[in-house]
């Protein structure tokens, strides 16, 4: 008799696609969720992550939410300038974006810099769309790094952590 937990792909019987966040069922004693619209995704149990099969798109969940995990820079860069434009609507002011560390060497080259005025010590912050940029905190010290892309600190308030799907509600 076969465990009804080993039918099932890692994370269970179905999942929210990460795409529309319509829920999508598990093809049973396989490792692959189907959605209608948005085709096949296979999941992988050692590294916990969902892959749509044809984009070869990763994604990674916290907290219930799926999150784009990003190989090319322009892929992270337009997730944040999405999120500043829905930020904005909603009528808030970002005042800071926070990056994952594991993307630092992949955007660092689109950071703008500028040189420091004459007699300081140190180089202004990095920018990225006019705003400081800082990088997260190792995800040995904070675990949610290793899957969250970005933080807006908008104004007032806390961050707004944003899950690559939610920018197209």
């Amino acid at each position: 008799m076969i465990t009804p937990g080993l039918q099932y792909p890692v994370f269970g019987p179905e999942i929210q696609c990460p795409h529309c966040r319509q829920t999508i069922p598990a093809l049973t004693l396989t490792d692959t969720y189907l959605c209608q619209r948005h085709g096949a995704f296979e999941s992988n149990p050692k590294t916990g992550e969902l892959v749509h099969l044809q984009s070869g798109r990763h994604w990674r969940q916290w907290n219930q939410e799926w999150y784009r995990q990003h190989n090319h820079p322009d892929g992270i860069r337009f997730e944040i300038h999405e999120a500043l434009d829905r930020l904005y609507t909603q009528g808030y002011r970002a005042t800071r974006v926070i990056i994952a560390r594991r993307y630092q060497d992949l955007i660092s080259t689109y950071l703008e810099r500028s040189t420091p005025w004459r007699g300081q010590l140190e180089a202004p912050c990095p920018r990225l769309y006019g705003l400081p940029v800082e990088f997260s905190p190792d995800p040995a010290e904070e675990p949610c790094w290793a899957v969250v892309n970005f933080d807006l600190e908008k104004e007032p308030g806390a961050p707004v952590r944003y899950p690559y799907f939610r920018l197209f509600e």
